[in-house]
């Protein structure tokens, strides 16, 4: 009798499985290693003081930071799994001033350490052979170890974010390898307004011409289980 042929076409599409349950465990673990961009979306008012100068900060240009962490998960059903990730993000935001009245520039460099503790609910796709796609979403609280008083804005110490991104899991003979990309966006006003470690009031120009400040980051990220 002859094969069919749709029969032998399709098993030539499946491939031995590498590490065929190790989804269905009720927790497991892994660490990450990645990289990750840090912006700051400021509300600005166009505050004039009394001199006449009118101050706009933007962000020009992201530095690359670097991120560690360790990640848990848990078996919810077939397809769900909660994932608990504590992570270090080490990083950098850069801040040009520039005075609209004179075209005077001021330049910030704020240096941060995060410690995150993202919680976050994981949908993943159907196993195909040794890779599945899957989408997340979670919220994370934030604390940065390495506030300290700035020139132009100081920025709290605790935040809290939202985010979302799309990841896929490929399982390879020994562990599990898994690239993903988030979003996180700030839901809190990081900006303190309350500046009473300046002596000079000129100074107060920057804060004051700002209404809010959220912290915003696009993280890559590979993990190992």
């Amino acid at each position: 009798m002859m094969p069919n042929p749709a029969s032998v076409a399709h098993a030539q599409k499946r491939k031995v499985m590498n590490r065929p349950y190790i989804d269905q465990r009720k927790f497991h673990y892994g660490f990450l290693a990645g990289m990750h961009l840090q912006d700051i979306e400021l509300e600005q008012n166009g505050l004039v003081n009394e001199r006449g100068d009118q101050w706009f900060a933007e962000t020009p240009n992201y530095e690359p930071g670097f991120s560690v962490g360790i990640l848990g998960e848990f078996y919810l059903t077939k397809n769900l799994g909660l994932r608990i990730i504590p992570t270090l993000h080490f990083g950098t935001k850069n801040l040009t001033f520039r005075n609209e009245t004179n075209g005077d520039r001021q330049y910030q460099t704020i240096k941060s350490t995060y410690v995150t503790i993202p919680v976050d609910v994981k949908f993943a796709a159907e196993r195909f052979n040794n890779y599945r796609p899957y989408v997340m979403a979670g919220v994370t609280p934030a604390l940065d170890l390495t506030v300290k008083k700035q020139k132009q804005y100081l920025l709290r110490q605790t935040d809290v974010y939202l985010e979302a991104g799309i990841g896929c899991d490929f399982y390879l003979p020994f562990f599990k390898f898994i690239p993903e990309v988030k979003f996180m966006y700030g839901l809190s006003n990081v900006l303190n307004k309350k500046r009473s470690d300046i002596t000079d009031e000129t100074q107060l120009i920057y804060t004051q011409s700002v209404n809010k400040a959220q912290s915003k980051m696009i993280v890559f990220t590979f993990y190992f289980e």
